[in-house]
């Protein structure tokens, strides 16, 4: 088990109506880690997932990393005593049958297995990644204060900020602010730290703007890799936060406006749903939408769209 510390000193789609009667402009104004990390990675693959909504077929790694976060949040539904390795493991079926009811989508992932053994693999990878959960943190000494927390807050500039936290920790002594997420992917190399931690700096900067308190620790639990990275963010480092938002915010209205939303190859292409239609790899996007279709709640793991260490 490796944990690393850094610290803040180290470091216009059209008019359509939605059916709630908010219209385009103001979901337009509207950012969430995810979205914002897509159009960071390339401009198009945000364009694809945003604004022209494309479906994207589930993946393997992506519906794992949702049966864990399931796992995981419920495992704080049980008494202390009863957080086992043990007990978690045996919620691991029992979450991946009710996503395959809500998501049927999903079995699509294991069609070819005639005998269930692809399954079975799959669902033993997905019980591992529980257990290694257990060799970083005893959940029968935590009590969370929020599970799964949906958090919103509209900036000065009108742009509205929002996602889900997986897990918000507050010490009962001081009132510290702990927010962790739960990864299923490996640690990012050294050097690297500072792209991971902006997805947890856009909560810190969401839960200070709520609350009017920088949150003490950022918490990213990589159950790939057995690895903690943490940090602490001051008040400087969210105003820097905020600034970079604002500016990438006005790099996607500028795409959105000029329709020049340019792919960005890299080596993430290879996880990528929608490389026949990228130019980068001789493809032809679609026509751009008239109207856009309603934004969804797209924080919270989902079995489509969630990146390798969701």
């Amino acid at each position: 088990m490796t944990i690393r510390i850094r610290t803040a000193a180290e470091e216009t789609p059209g008019a359509a109506a939605r059916a709630d009667g908010t219209d385009a402009e103001e979901r337009a104004l509207s950012l969430s880690p995810s979205r914002a990390s897509d159009f960071m990675t390339c401009p198009l693959l945000y364009r694809f997932r945003t604004i022209d909504r494309l479906p994207e077929p589930p993946s393997p790694d992506a519906t794992r990393g949702t049966v864990v976060h399931s796992v995981l949040e419920r495992l704080f539904d049980l008494p202390a005593a009863e957080r086992t390795p043990e007990r978690a493991r045996t919620m691991v079926r029992p979450a991946w049958d009710e996503l395959l009811e809500l998501e049927p989508a999903v079995a699509d992932l294991f069609t070819d297995d005639g005998d269930g053994s692809a399954l079975a693999t799959w669902l033993t990878s997905a019980e591992e990644l529980v257990q290694r959960y257990f060799a970083l943190e005893d959940p029968r000494h935590l009590e969370p204060a929020e599970r799964e927390l949906y958090v919103e807050t509209t900036l000065e500039s009108g742009l509205r900020l929002r996602g889900y936290v997986d897990r918000l920790d507050r010490a009962v002594q001081t009132g510290d602010l702990r927010v962790v997420d739960y990864k299923t992917g490996k640690a990012p190399r050294a050097g690297f730290e500072q792209r991971a931690m902006f997805q947890m700096r856009f909560y810190a900067l969401v839960l200070w703007r709520l609350h009017g308190r920088v949150p003490r620790l950022l918490q990213l639990v990589y159950l790939g890799s057995g690895e903690i990275l943490r940090y602490e963010p001051d008040e400087a480092d969210l105003r820097a936060t905020e600034r970079k938002l604002a500016a990438l915010w006005q790099a996607i209205q500028r795409a959105t406006e000029s329709g020049d939303w340019r792919p960005s190859p890299s080596r993430l292409c290879d996880w990528c749903s929608h490389q026949a239609l990228c130019p980068a790899y001789g493809g032809t996007p679609p026509p751009l939408p008239s109207t856009v279709v309603a934004d969804a709640d797209d924080e919270a793991p989902s079995p489509r769209t969630s990146p390798v260490d969701a």
